[in-house]
């Protein structure tokens, strides 16, 4: 999905998201779902545009409202990266189906 479609799909969904990376050590999300796997060095985050990875040192979630959509992720962060829930389930999937051919 390119930035565009990204784009023209957020806005006719009504989704609005908030990044906020304040000194690469404290990280605000806003419209997040669910957290679906987190350890010290990789958060995994459900948000409405897609899922959201965040990798780093010493990470540790300071803020988790679901009621609110907010997370509050703090630690050395490195990278962030979004990608589609259905391509990830793909890749899931044919990792699978390798094991078991």
């Amino acid at each position: 999905m390119t930035i565009d479609e990204r784009k023209m799909q957020s806005n006719n969904s009504g989704v609005i998201q908030n990044i906020i990376l304040e000194n690469r050590g404290k990280l605000s999300i806003s419209g997040v779902n669910d957290v679906l796997s987190f350890d010290d060095q990789i958060v995994m985050v459900d948000t409405e545009l897609g899922l959201l990875t965040i990798k780093g040192e010493n990470l540790r979630i300071n803020k988790l409202s679901i009621d609110t959509s907010e997370v509050i992720v703090e630690g050395e962060i490195n990278y962030l990266a979004y990608s589609d829930k259905e391509q990830e389930k793909m890749k899931s999937g044919s990792i699978i189906s390798k094991i078991f051919k």
